[in-house]
């Protein structure tokens, strides 16, 4: 990580000296543009056969031409490299040694009008990092791509790294002749046609045109003999040509149909709602092997986890999210790619935009019309829990370097985002929101913008100062507390009728909310909402008359249709009809959000985690969301592992598998419920006795009638079993010699560090901490298998040399595996006072970096919660 930075200042300066070259640009897709529109130049030769002089390495070869507002000025360009061969520039050859600092190469003496060209030999990398190399086991083929956000385009080519010097992007590749190559633009000039069988001997050249101007971070280059399937969506003003990738291997397993149908869904909805073209002429979305995050959205050229290639049954809720994310990919293609943020303070914009987006369009496009429920379940719960750490952050952070930005790819800046811009919608209009995107679209094409522009263009359209909404909503942290405060006469008619806001001591500002209050009623048909009463709630009481002189309902809920970002509480009433009757709500969303409340006050330690659980087991066949489902029986397992007295945890664990398993033998055959209940019987089976139930569920013993034992299914059921202590290495092996795969390798790399063995631990240990060769997907698959709550004795003997290894990781490997190494070791299965010391001796002692402080400090927080809790749970057994 070192050296491998840039500040927000030394952005804003090299932006000040260095401009488009003048007199040219690129005329965006579709004839957008009247006028090109003026950029930088970029010109890349990438030779990807074996031209480099030493293994594992590229060569690239890159041209910049640009302008300098500051003739005489010196900057830098950005580039790591593990050889540079020449650099010249005007002419003027420049000697690499003398000129280079870290991934900075000095350029000094510039003219009015420039050209660089550095020719160098970059590292493929198995970090998903920059270009990353990845040798398939099932067949050898090797298979590349880049992903280059937040600063890794010059991983890969020689650049001004940095959002808002856009630049045209021309792109050569020399490649194996039988590969596929992709990249922004379709491409002008490519092999006349590619063999079946692999011949690496021959190289062919592929040339894509010069691209609209562009931000580095979405440029891209995918190549290696990916499969293929092609369609077409015919769209606003032509077709647009659609591809969809994946490995050679993986091909029986691709759902092409259903992906293009999402993606034309996709296209369908927003160039009517944004009424502006698709703006990148092809459409390429491409499932890619060891990807670090869920997709990226490079122009034109999306890359999606590979993961979403189901290799094995999912319930819906899997498809859902696949759609989700193509959409949220897609969404960015005119936020994000055709008008980007100037800096990375502005990384919210991108991101919530796209949350929203995404959902919005899940509901009214696709065959998914409740995803707000989900958004609720899953988005607004991973906001909720963010924006209470000790390390929450405004919306529209203070991003001072890259390192910053890249530790706030978090619950705020995607999902309290987009959850803030939903109200805001609300709050706006649907109409006048939309008007305003448009306009700003229209201002800011193929460049660069800010928050205020954003909102300059929403003032436009809405007639409202958003100034106020802005200071509340986006330049404050931490989240209030909404609670109904209800009093009632003799024969139970509302006398006064008040919503209470709070918000914490560390962040007290009270917000403007704009939500729905809902009263429910149990019927013969449900509970069934009576009354919904659309308001703002302003300060600390917002009393709501029109509820005064009504009889009380069975239910309130203070943020109905969830159009408001809040936590709720219920009240005595509410709390004891959700607890008996939470199923009898026929819409799935306001079951979400009673689950959602009581959830959290479990995690704010005002019920204990035995009554959570309680409440999962009593209500478990009438949930009838499967995405609601998966998350309830997730977080009544959690609730007990991290949060129930530690002597309630193995009778808790009984209870939930009992629960499980009893559910499990009615379910309907085949369907998505009965297999969310042996998944989640699988994770929380611990006593011998439902141990031998999984354990005979493997080896056929056991059948469920229509539950298909399929590879992912074995794997999570062996994973179990060796964290007991059932199964060895050779059970493993032989799993393995079944599913020699990619994703078998790294199964099978987790159940091993599962195992319950001191030798087994610290060859897991090795492979994390020691061993930097290891590539990024086995890397995290490792760190899932080592952390077992059931292992606490044998996990206690790594938390100091967690801490005594911690500098080193963090100096010595790339930002994206520093991270994964410091969040996933952290020795988080240890619930002790002694766990928090070692933090805070760690933090007092070393004054670690910001990024890793920032880890630590939420590793705290969470520690703390969990003791919290258990003090709750442990006083309730006690008074029962």
């Amino acid at each position: 990580m070192p050296g491998n930075n840039l500040s927000r200042d030394e952005a804003a300066e090299r932006a000040r000296l260095i401009g488009p070259v003048p007199g040219t640009g690129a005329l965006g897709v579709h004839g957008n543009n009247s006028q090109p529109v003026p950029a930088l130049q970029t010109q890349v030769l990438l030779d990807l056969t074996a031209g480099a002089a030493k293994p594992g390495h590229f060569v690239s070869t890159s041209t910049i031409r640009f302008s300098c507002t500051e003739p005489g000025a010196s900057t830098f360009v950005d580039l790591v490299a593990d050889e540079i061969r020449s650099i010249t520039l005007n002419g003027v050859a420049i000697e690499p040694a003398t000129n280079r600092d870290a991934d900075h190469i000095r350029l000094k003496h510039l003219q009015a009008d420039n050209e660089l060209e550095i020719v160098a030999e970059c590292r493929y990398m198995h970090t998903g990092e920059g270009l990353h190399r990845f040798t398939d086991p099932v067949d050898g083929r090797v298979y590349l791509y880049t992903q280059f956000e937040t600063a890794d385009a010059h991983r890969v080519y020689a650049c001004f790294d940095q959002p808002d010097l856009k630049t045209t992007f021309e792109l050569d590749v020399i490649a194996p002749a039988d590969w596929q190559v992709v990249s922004v633009t379709a491409p002008d000039v490519a092999p006349p046609h590619l063999e079946e069988s692999p011949d690496t001997a021959a190289s062919a050249h592929w040339h894509f045109p010069l691209t609209p101007p562009l931000s580095t971070y979405v440029t891209s280059v995918i190549a290696g003999p990916y499969h293929v399937v092609r369609d077409v969506h015919v769209g606003r003003v032509g077709e647009i040509p659609l591809g969809v990738f994946c490995r050679k291997s993986l091909a029986p397993y691709l759902d092409a149909d259903d992906i293009f149908l999402i993606t034309k869904q996709g296209f369908s909805f927003f160039e009517d709602l944004f009424q502006r073209p698709y703006p990148f002429g092809k459409y390429d979305q491409l499932f890619v092997p060891e990807f670090n995050a869920g997709a990226m959205e490079n122009a034109g050229s999306v890359t999606f986890l590979e993961d979403y290639v189901f290799r094995s049954r999912v319930t819906d809720t899997a498809y859902e999210s696949r759609a989700g994310t193509i959409l949220h990919e897609m969404a960015h293609m005119w936020f994000g790619d055709l008008v980007t943020m100037r800096w990375w303070d502005d990384l919210w914009l991108n991101e919530s935009f796209a949350t929203y987006m995404a959902n919005l369009a899940t509901v009214d496009a696709t065959r998914w019309p409740d995803a707000w429920t989900t958004f609720a379940n899953e988005e607004k719960t991973w906001a909720c829990r963010q924006d209470q750490l000790s390390t929450t952050h405004p919306i529209a952070a203070d991003i001072v370097d890259i390192e910053a930005v890249e530790t706030n790819f978090d619950g705020i800046t995607y999902a309290k985002g987009a959850a803030v811009l939903k109200q805001l919608v609300a709050w706006v209009g649907h109409d006048a929101f939309f008007n305003g995107l448009r306009g700003y679209f229209d201002a800011h094409a193929w460049g660069n913008s800010t928050l205020h522009d954003l909102l300059r263009s929403l003032e436009l359209a809405s007639g409202r100062d958003l100034s106020a909404w802005s200071k509340e909503w986006l330049e404050s942290a931490g989240i209030n507390t909404l609670r109904p405060e209800v009093e009632t006469d003799a024969e139970g008619l509302i006398t006064s009728f008040a919503v209470l806001q709070e918000a914490p001591a560390e962040h007290p500002t009270l917000r403007s909310h704009r939500l729905a209050v809902g009263c429910y009623e149990r019927t013969t048909e449900g509970l069934v909402r009576t009354q919904r009463i659309e308001l703002d709630v302003v300060g600390a009481r917002t009393e709501v008359p029109q509820l005064v002189g009504t009889r009380q309902p069975d239910l309130v809920l203070v943020n109905d249709d969830d159009l408001a970002y809040a936590k709720i509480r219920l009240d005595e009433r509410s709390l004891l009809t959700v607890t008996e009757a939470i199923g009898e709500l026929t819409a799935s969303l306001p079951r979400a959000l009673c689950w959602a409340a009581a959830w959290d006050m479990t995690r704010d330690a005002e019920m204990a985690a035995r009554d959570y659980l309680r409440l999962v087991i009593h209500l478990l066949d009438t949930e009838t969301d499967i995405g609601v489902l998966q998350s309830i029986l997730r977080q009544a397992r959690l609730a007990v592992e991290r949060w129930a007295d530690p002597g309630f945890r193995e009778t808790g664990l009984d209870a939930l598998a009992a629960a499980c398993h009893a559910h499990l033998r009615h379910a309907e055959p085949g369907s998505d419920y009965q297999l969310a209940l042996v998944r989640a019987l699988a994770a929380c089976a611990n006593s011998a006795a439902y141990v031998d139930v999984i354990a005979s569920l493997l080896a056929g013993d056991t059948v469920f009638p229509g539950l298909a034992l399929d590879t992912d299914l074995r794997w999570s059921l062996l994973s179990t079993l060796a964290a007991h202590g059932r199964v060895g290495p050779a059970e493993i092996d032989a799993e393995l010699a079944h599913d020699n795969t990619a994703a078998g390798r790294r199964h099978a790399a987790a159940v091993r560090a599962a195992l319950p063995d001191p030798a087994a631990k610290d060859l897991a240990w090795a492979a994390v901490m020691l061993n930097d060769d290891t590539h990024n997907a086995e890397l995290s698959a490792i760190i899932n298998g080592f952390q077992q709550p059931n292992q606490v004795g044998l996990l206690a003997g790594y938390a100091q040399r967690y801490f005594d290894e911690l500098a080193g990781i963090w100096a010595d490997r790339t930002g994206d595996t520093a991270r994964t190494i410091a969040e996933g070791m952290f020795p988080f299965q240890l619930i002790e006072q002694s766990t928090v010391d070692l933090v805070d001796g760690y933090l007092e002692a070393s004054k670690p970096p910001s990024g890793l402080r920032r880890i630590l400090l939420e590793h705290r927080d969470a520690l703390a919660r969990a003791l919290r809790a258990r003090a709750r749970d442990t006083a309730a057994a006690s008074a029962s």
